[in-house]
């Protein structure tokens, strides 16, 4: 196995089999400049080579070509390490539209660059050892129509916009299947009944007389052992956990980022007696919801301390360097005395949510933003953001879904009611698909249907944020009178009604360590790291004081490329010492253990 291969985990850690084949390292590439002609990658000129799954932008690809290309071509030969009577090729996220051939044959066609798409391929194998595969991914840099989050559509990183990512970014990887499998797990915690719900989906060759059966343990400790008749290819069951009553007993089973109890689950898929297929799991016992203006964790408020992450890394860019990167950057948030990160305009890997899950860290699922506004553009997005929703549903860590961000790809709600209609459709389309969290129709400012009022507001004074938000009569004074950022709080029609207020972005606090030249920006400017400390610790002793909030987002985690507002550089080297850091954070809070303790 290559260094490339070792450095990520299992790339889909809430079903997990033993036997699976990385397909990361080395490939073939072209860029489609280089290509003759044909459409199976037959006539294409593989005049370079690539280290997936590192996009071609970036430095640990081997290549860092940031100059425009529309379309690139992958090829790997393969050997299986096993025959099986079913072979699935899964890729984690290819940007933006992929094609894939496996021995000249079209095996996948998948549209939407942050999501995961798979194909059974057993029935295009060759009988000789070695099997070729191909990957055409076409990504017109220039097309602001689709989802692309913070990726430049300029040749230059400009304002707050990073470099592009073309093609195939987070693993491949081949999986052996016996011919039904489960393919697909839901859990879905019940915190009023002390339950969770389990719904299992086969896959492959139909059969009568299946069944699944679930364990559930905690620390060796059998909590449910329980089977299920599959009707049809499906098993949806509510299993019931043994309820205490008492608080103390009934806490030692919740999950939180204070106490972050993972349940672990073996699934097998039986037909009659004879055991077919068996997967490995975990969930959590957590509810996450809105009472009047607070936001409530396992039925008790809860105060938010966020920040802000971008996801991005200088030589590898949206990919992380490592699975021991993603980890470090969990590690990190919660040093800082963080109890959450907002992941902004991307849908982060698997990895990042199962060490978030596994050490205690909430996060904001975003959807990255298109920037024009037609029928065409809301349909991507749509198609996307539900992939996204149903990849990422069984996660603990995951409790507040965003599917637009300060109006970017509807820039006219104060005008055009289609723009209006797109934001009220997907946060209800969202709550449809998952009710068990709270959604934000659009965060920043101009909101209409939301269950959180996300504020955006940059002023560097803590005196004046203080004087803005800690007013007597807000439905008057700061929905009414006061614009942050010049825009509007609420849409006509959509009054403030008690919703929760979240400062959701706030700080940008520049402070360029490296002393480089190079020109950087941030919202405001510290000169050296005493005044960059005290600047953060008197923002956060504000925005903490202020009763209005139910929490916070600081920008940022780390610099990002042109960006040096992070409290991290973009090596993710503290500034100043993390234990400063997590002081001011958690001005007055109950400070929560730090990972491992």
């Amino acid at each position: 196995m290559s260094l490339t291969e070792r450095l990520f985990g299992y790339p889909r850690p809430q079903l997990v089999r033993d036997e699976w084949q990385s397909l990361n390292g080395e490939w073939e590439f072209a860029f489609d400049g280089d290509r003759r002609h044909g459409m199976a990658g037959d006539d294409v000129a593989w005049v370079h080579r690539v280290n997936v799954p590192f996009a071609p932008e970036s430095a640990a690809s081997g290549l860092g070509d940031q100059s425009f290309h529309s379309a690139c071509w992958y090829r790997r030969r393969f050997e299986l390490a096993r025959r099986a009577p079913r072979t699935m090729l899964h890729f984690g996220a290819v940007d933006y539209h992929a094609r894939v051939w496996v021995n000249g044959m079209l095996v996948a066609d998948h549209e939407g660059g942050h999501t995961p798409f798979c194909a059974d391929i057993t029935d295009v194998l060759v009988e000789g050892p070695v099997q070729t595969l191909v990957v055409r991914a076409e990504d017109d840099p220039a097309d602001l129509a689709k989802p692309r989050g913070k990726q430049d559509w300029q040749l230059e990183p400009h304002s707050i916009w990073y470099p592009r990512t073309t093609g195939i970014w987070q693993s491949v990887w081949l999986e052996p299947l016996p011919a039904t499998y489960i393919r697909a797990l839901r859990w879905t915690p019940v915190f009023d009944g002390f339950e969770i719900g389990c719904e299992v989906l086969a896959g492959g060759d139909p059969r009568a007389d299946m069944s699944v059966e679930v364990r559930v343990t905690h620390d060796g400790t059998l909590l449910a052992a329980d089977r299920y008749l599959m009707v049809g290819m499906e098993a949806t069951r509510k299993i019931v956990l043994s309820d205490p009553g008492i608080d103390d007993s009934r806490n030692d089973l919740l999950w939180s980022p204070e106490s972050p109890t993972l349940l672990d689950a073996e699934l097998t898929l039986y037909h009659g007696d004879q055991v077919i297929d068996r997967v490995r799991s975990y969930t959590a016992m957590r509810s996450v919801a809105i009472n009047r203006d607070r936001f409530m964790l396992n039925g008790r408020p809860y105060p938010l301390r966020l920040v802000l992450d971008q996801g991005y890394w200088p030589d590898t860019l949206m990919t992380a360097p490592s699975d021991a990167a993603l980890r470090r950057d969990v590690e990190l948030a919660k040093e800082m005395g963080f109890n959450g990160v907002r992941k902004h305009q991307k849908i982060e890997d698997p990895r990042y949510l199962y060490w978030a899950d596994r050490l205690g860290l909430l996060v904001w699922g975003e959807m990255p933003s298109g920037y024009a506004f037609s029928a065409r553009a809301i349909t991507r997005l749509l198609k996307e953001w539900t992939e996204a929703i149903e990849r990422d549903y069984s996660h603990p860590c995951l409790i507040v879904w965003v599917p637009f961000n300060e109006s970017w790809g509807v820039p006219n709600l104060t005008s055009m009611q289609a723009h209006r209609n797109a934001v009220e459709a997907l946060y209800h389309l969202t709550r449809m698909l998952d009710s068990t969290r709270p959604v934000i129709g659009n965060d920043g400012w101009e909101a209409s249907a939301t269950d959180i009022l996300g504020i955006h507001d940059y002023d560097a004074d803590p005196v004046r944020l203080r004087q803005r938000y800690e007013v007597s009569d807000p439905v008057r004074t700061l929905f009414d009178q006061r614009r942050p950022g010049g825009r509007i709080l609420t849409l006509d029609g959509f009054p403030h009604r008690g919703q929760p207020i979240v400062l959701t972005e706030f700080g940008g606090i520049a402070y360029d360590t490296r002393a480089t030249g190079r020109r950087t920006w941030g919202y405001s400017r510290a000169a050296d790291a005493g005044s960059f400390l005290a600047q953060y610790t008197e923002l956060l002793k504000a925005v903490s004081e202020t009763t209005m909030f139910s929490g916070f987002c600081y920008t940022q985690f780390s610099d990002t490329f042109q960006e040096t507002n992070g409290l991290l550089n973009a090596d993710r080297s503290p500034k100043v010492a993390l234990e400063e850091i997590r002081k001011a954070t958690c001005h007055g809070a109950n400070l929560f253990p730090l990972p491992g303790v």
